[in-house]
């Protein structure tokens, strides 16, 4: 099999699924290529290979037990700097959050893991969520991984340039006003901000509460689709998360579900 890493994140659950790849290949091929890029594109703030290593043999240990498997068992990932997880360094981009610690776990990570996925670094980010173009002035800027001369777009820069450049099978955004959207068309990856209220914001930083959003920035639609089914839905711990029903979004792609729909704006007919 060619590079493990430049799969995209259905088809390197499918692997670990299907016994054609270990989680840990999938660790290790992401690994190898932060190793060999991150100097560079300086996509990440911290990293805990050791702790994804563990994660990495548990999933593992699953498939060999013949455990029921999640959506997104096996694969491992990294996220934008301002989702809490419990006992784990969360920066927001800044130095003033250089040693926070949160002691709660974001909605949105809990449910990533319950589907059989894991966490292993926080990525670099505009301070604070608050520009747009990924420039940092405490961690460094983050670079575009098609040219080095061009910014990775923000606030979510690490994130976007983190997928393209294959150092992760996908990554968690939030877009207050493009932040998930400007950098993945900077950086050539598929990113969806979610309506508002689709997913939780809880033990997430806020920026702005009546604009933030939380959304997935991944290689293609499967993948945005695949992780938006899991961390859609209502959150008591986020009063304004939507109670409506969450449609298998992956199932609009293949045309088998109801709610699929073109929508034509009436000021371009």
């Amino acid at each position: 099999m060619s590079d493990p890493a430049d799969l995209t994140l259905s088809e390197a659950a499918y692997a670990v699924h299907n016994r054609k790849l270990s989680s840990l290949e999938l660790l290790d091929a992401c690994f190898a290529n932060i190793e060999r890029s991150d100097a560079e594109l300086n996509a990440t703030i911290w990293l805990d290979y050791e702790g994804a290593r563990r994660s990495a043999r548990k999933a593992d240990l699953a498939v060999k037990k013949g455990a029921k498997l999640g959506q997104l068992h096996g694969v491992p990932m990294a996220h934008k700097d301002m989702f809490y997880r419990k006992g784990k360094p969360c920066t927001c981009g800044s130095r003033i959050r250089k040693d926070f610690v949160p002691e709660v776990t974001a909605t949105v990570l809990a449910r990533m893991d319950a589907a059989g996925a894991y966490s292993f670094g926080g990525l670099n980010m505009a301070e604070f969520a608050a520009n747009g173009t990924g420039h940092n002035r405490e961690f460094g800027d983050c670079h575009n991984p098609w040219s080095l001369r061009h910014v990775a777009g923000g606030s979510s820069s690490g994130s976007a340039a983190a997928v393209s450049a294959r150092m992760t099978y996908a990554a968690l955004g939030s877009d207050t006003g493009g932040s998930i959207r400007i950098p993945a068309a900077a950086c050539g990856v598929t990113g969806i901000k979610p309506t508002q209220t689709r997913v939780s914001r809880a033990g997430v930083m806020p920026l702005s509460f009546s604009c933030d959003n939380v959304g997935p920035i991944a290689r293609t639609a499967r993948d945005c689709a695949r992780i938006l089914s899991v961390i859609a839905g209502h959150d008591r711990l986020d009063p304004t998360s939507s109670s409506e029903k969450v449609p298998d979004y992956e199932a609009t792609l293949d045309g088998s579900s109801a709610i699929s729909r073109s929508v034509w704006p009436r000021c371009i007919s």
